[in-house]
């Protein structure tokens, strides 16, 4: 049987990525700054699965997800779904499983997730996210810390250039309130917010039938980098037990994690349905458009899935946008090498050649073997294209003398070496 092949037919689906070796480099490296901060902050690693219940995703944020969704019926006919984000499955995770853990429950994740997207730079259809969840404890020292973390883990990635962005929907909410701006002109005004086009946002508000002088001055407030100005709007007692518990957290933030180049911004607006309290954005200018790095704050999810509230935050970091700020700012991506290469002149040779390669890796070095028995010449070639650092000769002359011959990749200095010590000579 003859097969027609047309090498155009089989090409990358759009919005996705290969990743070369030097890439994932790169990736693994970044991944491991992250998962160790994580861990010195006290949170431990968990795992969902790639697909969840088509419902858990329309619980969390209603019919309108689903134009983003890559979603599907198993052979079983049930609906489901690839999953576009991973806290509404650490909180089923939690929900189903977790809820009698000692509390606080410090819970972090990496995971690829899926949504039906315009792909562009910094932005895929299939993208890895890295974040955490905290359950259990609300107290500003908490928030703060969080939002430390969160800060920390990309600054311990590399990037210089972040600003930190800090917000309080609760306070944004009573405002509102306040100002007798209804949930149906909310939502109108909300993503008008979130795109900081406050004439837009007078307009409308104009339009609602509010006046004049209380929509300039929820412009005036959403603009205000001041908690004297933000005290001046807030009117009832729960509002303003808010407003002190947000400035014990900026206050700790400052002078107990010593972060103090963060600014208050009262218009993230961010998941207004089930957000409240504490919101946090970091953003890296370079990057223009998609500058947004780190989103998250205190939710309320877990009473939606069925479990007993209890307090809940956390935060998502867009692991690929992190790589590609990293790349904007010239960051020298640290290279792992081989430590050596090693060429057994003939055929006579490869089985000590072999037997050497594996005892220098059990002794946790990286040792590549030329495993297509090319000449000397060829082979050195090769060795300096994988930039080994040494590469390793293995002939009659060397067996004779119960030794090696190593040769420096970037001096070309060569050293016969006896075997006994060939590890302590390549370390």
């Amino acid at each position: 049987m003859t097969y027609l092949y047309n090498q155009n037919v089989f090409k990358i689906p759009r919005g996705t990525r290969d990743f070369t070796s030097q890439e994932m480099e790169k990736r693994r490296y970044i991944e491991e700054i992250m998962r160790t901060t994580f861990m010195s902050f006290g949170y431990n690693e968990i795992q969902t699965p790639t697909f969840e219940t088509l419902e858990l995703f329309k619980a969390k944020s209603g019919q309108e997800i689903m134009d983003e969704l890559y979603y599907f019926k198993d052979k079983g006919n049930r609906d489901l779904a690839l999953r576009p984000e991973l806290t509404a499955p650490t909180i089923r995770f939690y929900v189903e499983k977790l809820q009698m853990e000692p509390k606080p429950l410090k819970l972090f994740y990496f995971g690829n997730c899926y949504r039906y997207d315009r792909p562009q730079k910094g932005r895929y259809r299939e993208f890895k996210q890295a974040g955490c969840e905290i359950i259990g404890t609300d107290s500003p020292e908490a928030n703060a810390e969080l939002i430390s973390l969160a800060y920390k883990i990309l600054k311990n990635s590399g990037i210089k250039n972040l600003k930190l962005n800090i917000g309080n929907l609760t306070i944004l909410s009573s405002v509102f309130n306040q100002l007798k701006i209804t949930k149906d002109q909310q939502k109108y005004i909300i993503p008008l917010i979130d795109k900081s086009m406050f004439e837009e946002v007078i307009d409308a508000l104009r339009d609602f039938g509010i006046e004049n002088k209380d929509a300039e001055n929820l412009v005036r407030f959403l603009k205000t980098t001041e908690i004297k100005f933000i005290k001046g709007f807030i009117e009832d007692d729960e509002t303003k037990k808010e407003l002190e518990k947000f400035e014990t957290i900026l206050t700790l933030l400052e002078k107990a994690f010593g972060i103090k180049d963060f600014k208050i911004q009262m218009n993230i607006v961010r998941g207004l349905d089930y957000y409240k309290g504490l919101v946090f954005e970091i953003e890296t200018p370079k990057l223009g458009a998609e500058k947004q790095l780190c989103g998250g704050g205190e939710y309320d999810l877990i009473s939606l899935f069925g479990g007993k509230d209890a307090p809940s935050a956390g935060f998502a970091i867009g692991f690929d946008r992190t790589i590609v700020a990293l790349e904007t700012e010239n960051f020298n991506f640290p290279t792992k090498n081989i430590d050596v290469y090693v060429i057994p002149l003939t055929e006579d040779f490869i089985e000590k050649a072999i037997i050497i390669v594996q005892a220098l890796r059990e002794a946790g070095l990286t040792v590549d073997l030329d495993l297509l028995r090319r000449g000397i010449g060829k082979s050195l070639k090769y060795a300096s294209s994988i930039k080994a650092k040494k590469a390793m000769i293995i002939g009659p002359d060397e067996i004779k003398q119960n030794s090696v011959t190593i040769r420096d990749m970037d001096t070309g200095e060569q050293k016969l070496i006896k075997i006994e010590n060939i590890k302590n000579s390549i370390r």
